[in-house]
């Protein structure tokens, strides 16, 4: 596997972004978890840290910021995850969401506009998301349906459990050319 830790900085939320909503910028979350000794962590306890010692408001940016340390910190690579490699891909699309749920859920739908991705449904919620399985079990892809106004849906897809940083730029080359 080729790495690049470190060489490279995680393409980030603003820092007033992230003020907004923690109350503080990346330099000083980056500053408490050192002070904290997070280098010598999981990301788990990093996260569990961030909500439990320092207040972060929510789950979700708990996790954003312990990401966005392993990375800036060279503890994580692009796109890297406990599990392997994960990317997200989106797109949004004028059309009706049965539409579009359809032809991820539909096999022989599915095969007129994405031929070459041998997936198989795990579970299915109409009109909702998607989970599949790479055909040979390697990797998770997930696809959801996010309303953006009348008759406009955002197809996300994310792709997981994927085996190195070049596998996730592949994918993430191919969902973008897919949608």
């Amino acid at each position: 596997m080729k790495s690049n830790l470190g060489s490279q900085k995680a393409r980030r939320v603003s820092d007033e972004a992230v003020k907004a909503k923690t109350g503080k910028v990346w330099q000083e979350w980056f500053a408490i978890l050192d002070a904290a000794g997070a280098r010598e962590m999981s990301h788990t306890e990093i996260a569990r840290h961030l909500q439990q010692r320092e207040g972060a408001p929510h789950w979700w940016w708990c996790q954003m910021v312990a990401n966005t340390y392993e990375q800036d910190r060279g503890l994580r690579e692009k796109h890297q995850m406990p599990q392997g490699f994960q990317i997200s891909v989106s797109k949004t699309i004028a059309a009706p969401v049965a539409a579009l749920y359809r032809s991820w859920n539909d096999a022989s739908l599915r095969m007129r506009w994405l031929p070459d991705a041998p997936l198989a449904i795990r579970k299915a919620t109409q009109d909702k998301s998607l989970r599949m399985t790479w055909s040979d079990g390697s990797s998770a892809v997930e696809v959801l349906f996010n309303a953006k106004g009348d008759a406009k849906y955002q197809v996300v897809v994310q792709h997981s459990k994927l085996a190195d940083a070049d596998q996730a730029e592949a994918m993430k080359s191919y969902w973008s050319k897919a949608l």
